[in-house]
C-alpha cells in the first residue's frame, strides 16, 4: 500500500498545474502585473520623434527652396 502511494505522490510531481496555455498565459500575466511589470508610465519617445521629423521636414523644405 505504501508503495502505492509513493508512486502515486512521485507522479504528481512530475504533473503540470495548467491544462492548456492559455490557463498558463493567463497566470503569467497576472503574476507580472503582481510584480508591476506592466505599468504604463508616461513615455516621450513619440514627441521626440514627432519633433526631429518635423526638423528633417522643414530643413528638406529651407534647403530645396
Amino acid at each position: 500500500m505504501s508503495l502505492e502511494a509513493a508512486a502515486a505522490s512521485a507522479r504528481g510531481g512530475f504533473a503540470c498545474l495548467f491544462s492548456t496555455a492559455d490557463e498558463y498565459e493567463s497566470a503569467l500575466i497576472t503574476e507580472r502585473r503582481a510584480q508591476g511589470r506592466y505599468t504604463q508610465g508616461r513615455s516621450y519617445w513619440p514627441l521626440v520623434l514627432f519633433a526631429g521629423c518635423a526638423l528633417i521636414v522643414a530643413g528638406t523644405v529651407l534647403s530645396l527652396a
